[in-house]
């Protein structure tokens, strides 16, 4: 029987590739919902081709619109930040979630709290509400699959394993586009230049934070959450070529490795038919074309985002929602040209540095955090621009 899908984010670029996957598999599985933030008519369109039980427009002042393109077809409409959250405990076998920052927090929330699997994209969830989440999902018997590459690579290498057994995870990290820049160099570079990853094909937002290694820090944070092996036994290490993903260290020295091309495709597919395989129209890798695999400590001095993460994280709380909101201000400001590149991690640690809010118990407390950083740097955005 074809199993049943509800892919959140379906416009961006983790959807478009879920869905090509679908599209080439397309006797395993079924579309049971797909939701988009904006685009009525990409949203449209796929609903034409997957003809879905449901589609959501989380902007509500599109819903006219998308009922119109729909009109006759028996697919369901709704549109809406409650519409979302309804539709992630759509019975379904697969919840995955791409919906980009924390507007898709809630939506994965309940599909957790639904006993729903969520192969899990939006790092933001984790980052923000990891302790909430992990726990709804421990308490309704969830899974929880990794979709970005680096913990997709360590959920593969602990098939078989204990985590009691593990030495050491190591994060790679490709360095982005700046990897070998000097710090004043950085103080000039463009919004264009940021977001020209030298390896991956990604938005906008999270190419910047590969840029500043904002990305690999929230990924440490991710990791912890997810593979809570203590976080001194998680650390970072800078491979420029991409090709390994992550790696475990056990206790007897064996280190396991997952490879790969850097196509999301892969770890996307890894979710998908887990726990078993399928194809991918994926290019296979060839070493001996590669050649060479490189590898170096990251450098905190001019990326001081990895160890602001792990401070966040250490000291746990509200810090890291204050992190991952605050992030968000400062990239969209330094893609407007408001700010230059490094006020990117100033002002992330600044609006830390101000506030020590309560410890975060429900969502709603980490809703209230977010507002109020976002707000905290925006201030700062606005002091750099007049300064």
């Amino acid at each position: 029987m074809a199993r049943r899908l509800s892919l959140f984010g379906a416009t961006g670029s983790v959807g478009q590739s879920t869905l090509d996957l679908v599209r080439r598999d397309g006797e395993a599985w079924q579309v049971g919902v797909l939701t988009a933030n904006s685009d009525v008519a990409e949203l449209a369109r796929l609903a034409l081709e997957f003809r879905p039980d449901l589609v959501v427009i989380a902007d509500e002042s599109r819903y006219g619109e998308l009922q119109q393109a729909l009109a006759g077809t028996n697919i369901g409409v709704a549109a809406g930040a409650e519409a979302l959250v309804e539709a992630a405990t759509y019975p379904t076998d697969l919840v995955l979630a791409a919906i980009v920052g924390t507007a898709g927090l809630a939506p994965t929330m309940a599909a957790l709290e639904a006993g729903r699997n969520v192969a899990l994209a939006n790092k933001e969830s984790l980052v923000s509400a990891g302790e909430l989440m992990i726990a709804a999902a421990h308490k309704s018997g969830a899974t929880i699959l990794p979709i970005d590459s680096e913990h997709n690579a360590i959920f593969q290498c602990l098939a078989g394993g204990r985590l009691d057994q593990v030495r050491r995870i190591i994060l790679t990290a490709s360095g982005g586009p700046f990897r070998t820049m000097s710090a004043a160099d950085m103080a000039r570079v463009t919004p264009a230049q940021a977001v020209a990853h030298p390896n991956w094909s990604m938005g906008a937002k999270i190419s910047v934070d590969s840029a500043t290694m904002m990305n690999k820090g929230l990924e440490l944070i991710e990791a912890h959450h997810l593979f809570p092996v203590g976080l001194d036994r998680i650390e970072i290490l800078v491979h420029p070529q991409s090709v390994i993903h992550s790696l475990v260290e056990y206790v007897d020295c064996s280190t396991l490795a997952q490879l790969g091309s850097p196509d999301m495709r892969i770890p996307i597919a890894s979710a998908l038919a887990w726990p078993q395989r399928m194809v991918t129209p994926c290019a296979p890798l060839d070493l001996a074309t590669i050649a060479r695999l490189d590898f170096e400590a990251p450098d905190e001095t001019r990326f001081p985002a990895t160890a602001l993460c792990r401070a966040a994280i250490a000291e746990g709380g509200a810090r890291p929602a204050q992190l991952n909101a605050a992030n968000e201000v400062a990239v969209a400001a330094f893609l407007a040209g408001r700010i230059p590149f490094p006020a990117i991690v100033d002002t992330v640690r600044n609006v830390i540095d101000a506030a020590a809010p309560a410890v975060p118990t429900s969502l709603q407390d980490i809703f209230s955090v977010d507002a109020a950083s976002r707000l905290a740097a925006q201030h700062l955005v606005e002091q750099y621009e007049h300064a």
